[in-house]
């Protein structure tokens, strides 16, 4: 939608395919398309940028999230060798045997049309129908006729028939006349010489375990948390959900969607302990007066930087407690009790009432690949490595890659580090395989939106790129 629109006589033109619009996706896709590639970018969500685009900060920088995504976006966009299809499914990818890949891709009908939309919003302003905002984690309200969000990419708006009234309103203000109700999914047949899946996760739903009663207004995921924090967030502030109220005892309880048999996800999701400490932070920040309790089993910091990032946490007077989390239980006036097991000291069994409850959710594959392409899974539903000891991002199948947390679940530094590590695979692939090294539009190694350690990074790269 974004970028050129190629026509299905121009569907050779395309090098590679990028399945998933998200921070890894895009990296992949630029890294790629400075090289010269041509590369198609599906992404399933109306927009480009994944998770991360609705995160408030990342850690331990606290770094805005949306400042760093937005530029990878727009720079995804505005690239000649970057096609993007948003609303879009890839419904089959077979190996082609004279090589490379044949993909069948639905491009959703979205009852506008694409090249006459300017994204003024006035459909949506007209539409009547309110219904609860997926992208604000359903605490907030969006109209039936809608773009995404604010930074969203493309700017183009979309019509969810499911909910549409045809009231005809938005047709009348549309100043360009691009509703059009009868529009039809189209399906396109295209050749690609390699692929890369980038099909991110999906987190735990709070429902998952039944003692924590995560149906209740004030009982949030993680990711909703992220969107309360945000300064463009539903409520432009701190609040909980079912009333309103400014909370003043939170509490996080950590591994509420992994290290569990019973929900089927025994892993560690290794970001989980890194947001809720995160997210505490900046909750005592926003609301000074506010209690923060963490309740967790272990702390897991893996990262560089990361246990001082904890251990300022604690010295600001954020509470963690070593415990288990048996139960949840709703009150009449919508606080709620837990009912808690220390882990240290004398095994007591606690009932804190907090106001706010956080469930720290883990991390899923966020498809089943399998569904479109005969790849190899690991028995935890994420793509399996052909080599997971030297090339994590090589699949079973040869010129089909995948990067991010469609292999396992990684916080976002190692996503991009492993996006470019797929693009690296995916140009040393094609020059082997189809022959020839495409023209190098830019530095090796991209230097866009990076930090000092990534650009002295990148310095070393090109350094020994230049002396190869």
């Amino acid at each position: 939608m974004t970028g050129s629109h190629r026509t299905m006589s121009e569907s050779h033109d395309y090098d590679v395919l990028v399945i998933g619009g998200g921070i890894a996706g895009l990296q992949t896709s630029l890294d790629l398309a400075d090289r010269g590639r041509k590369v198609l970018v599906v992404e399933k969500e109306p927009s480009i940028g994944g998770k991360m685009i609705a995160l408030s900060k990342v850690f331990p920088t606290m770094d805005c999230a949306s400042c760093i995504t937005t530029p990878r976006m727009s720079s995804a966009a505005h690239h000649d060798n970057v096609d993007i299809w948003v609303y879009s499914d890839v419904e089959e990818l077979t190996p082609d045997p004279a090589g490379g890949f044949n993909a069948t891709v639905r491009r959703r009908a979205t009852y506008v049309d694409e090249d006459a939309c300017i994204g003024c919003r006035l459909c949506e302003y007209a539409c009547p129908v309110e219904v609860p905002h997926d992208f604000e984690g359903r605490m907030g309200a969006r109209r039936a006729a809608y773009i995404p969000f604010g930074t969203a990419i493309p700017q183009l708006a979309l019509i969810d028939a499911s909910e549409c009234i045809y009231c005809g309103k938005c047709e009348k203000v549309c100043p360009t006349d691009a509703i059009d109700f009868a529009q039809q999914d189209r399906v396109e047949r295209l050749h690609f010489d390699a692929a890369v899946l980038a099909t991110g996760y999906q987190t735990t739903p709070t429902e998952a375990k039944a003692e924590y009663h995560g149906e209740a207004a004030n009982v949030i995921s993680g990711l909703d948390m992220e969107r309360l924090l945000s300064p463009n967030g539903p409520y432009g502030r701190v609040l909980r959900p079912s009333d309103g109220k400014i909370p003043d005892r939170v509490a996080y309880v950590q591994c509420a969607g992994s290290r569990d048999e019973t929900l089927g996800v025994p892993y560690c999701s290794r970001v989980c302990c890194m947001y809720a400490i995160k997210q505490a932070m900046l909750l005592s920040g926003s609301l000074p007066l506010a209690d923060i309790t963490v309740y967790y089993m272990d702390i897991r910091a893996f990262g560089k930087g990361y246990e001082q990032f904890y251990q300022t946490a604690r010295a600001m007077g954020i509470e963690f407690v070593k415990a288990k989390v048996a139960r949840i239980d709703e009150q009449a006036d919508g606080d709620l009790k837990l009912r808690i097991e220390r882990i240290e000291g004398d095994g007591s069994v606690d009932e804190p009432v907090h106001d706010l409850v956080v469930l720290s959710v883990g991390m899923q594959p966020g498809t089943d690949p399998r569904s479109f392409v005969g790849v190899d899974l690991d028995k935890h539903g994420f793509i399996a490595p052909a080599d997971p000891k030297l090339d994590t991002t090589r699949t079973s199948l040869p010129g089909l890659f995948a990067t991010g947390t469609a292999i396992s679940p990684k916080d976002i530094v190692d996503s991009v580090v492993e996006a470019s590590a797929a693009a690296a695979r995916v140009e040393s692939y094609l020059t082997a395989t189809v022959g020839g090294q495409a023209q190098i539009a830019q530095p090796l190694v991209s230097v866009r939106e990076m930090t000092r350690e990534e650009l002295a990074v990148a310095g070393a790269l090109e350094e020994a790129h230049h002396g190869q």
